[in-house]
């Protein structure tokens, strides 16, 4: 399903996580995590922009307030109902195409936003992805999930199932049949690497960035040369 429009990183973020709480102001290296996330989106060439959802609660103020001292474009929605707050977010920020983006990947990589937005014009795909290791060799955390906002709005009226509200892409998974989903292994081999998790979702996940001699603007040959 193609689109016309911006290309719009929507950023789900929260301070509310259960198995790592405060999660996104937690800091690797001085920076905050949200900081991490924005700052290596900006580094991708095909976006027009991000934006940051947050749930709508007493906890999460503390984020919004961060990130509009940051001067990063965020809102608020609907805590438990994620997908209404996505499509919320790409309204606000006149998304044509929304590039979804967890918080949790602070080594989100530029360039797999870039190649995940290419391949999704170059086909007919409804969904295409490249942050997890499903049907191909990406490493877990460098990428994104990409598809129309016009879609997302059809989610937003056909899913009623709770776990397709909160996990708002969920409906597609579980009615892949109907959908064009698609995905694509990296160019080099030495990004081949489907083993290695980078994404920072578990205190034991910050533990192993946090010891590692990382930075904000490290490329991913850099990246893999330092988990690998």
């Amino acid at each position: 399903m193609t689109s016309k429009g911006k290309v719009i990183a929507i950023v789900q973020a929260r301070l509310g996580s259960s198995r790592l709480p405060l999660k996104s102001l937690l800091c690797l290296r001085d920076l905050p995590v949200i900081d991490w996330v924005a700052r290596r989106l900006a580094a991708a060439s095909r976006l027009d922009g991000i934006m940051v959802a947050v749930p709508d609660t007493p906890l999460d103020v503390v984020l919004l307030e961060h990130l509009r001292r940051r001067g990063i474009p965020c809102m608020a929605g609907p805590e438990d109902d994620v997908l209404a707050r996505f499509c919320q977010a790409a309204k606000l920020a006149d998304a044509g195409l929304v590039v979804r983006v967890c918080a949790d990947n602070p080594l989100i990589w530029g360039g797999a936003v870039d190649r995940l937005v290419d391949f999704y014009r170059a086909g007919q795909w409804d969904y295409a992805y490249n942050h997890i290791p499903r049907n191909n060799l990406w490493p877990d955390g460098l990428g994104a999930e990409v598809l129309s906002r016009e879609l997302l709005e059809n989610l937003d009226h056909t899913a009623v199932e709770p776990s397709q509200r909160e996990h708002c892409l969920n409906y597609i998974w579980d009615n892949a049949e109907k959908f064009r989903i698609g995905t694509f292994d990296p160019e080099e081999e030495w990004l081949c690497r489907p083993d290695l998790r980078l994404d920072m979702d578990r205190p034991d996940d910050f533990r192993r960035l946090a010891v590692r001699p990382i930075s904000p603007d490290m490329d991913a040959r850099a990246i893999v040369d330092i988990f690998g």
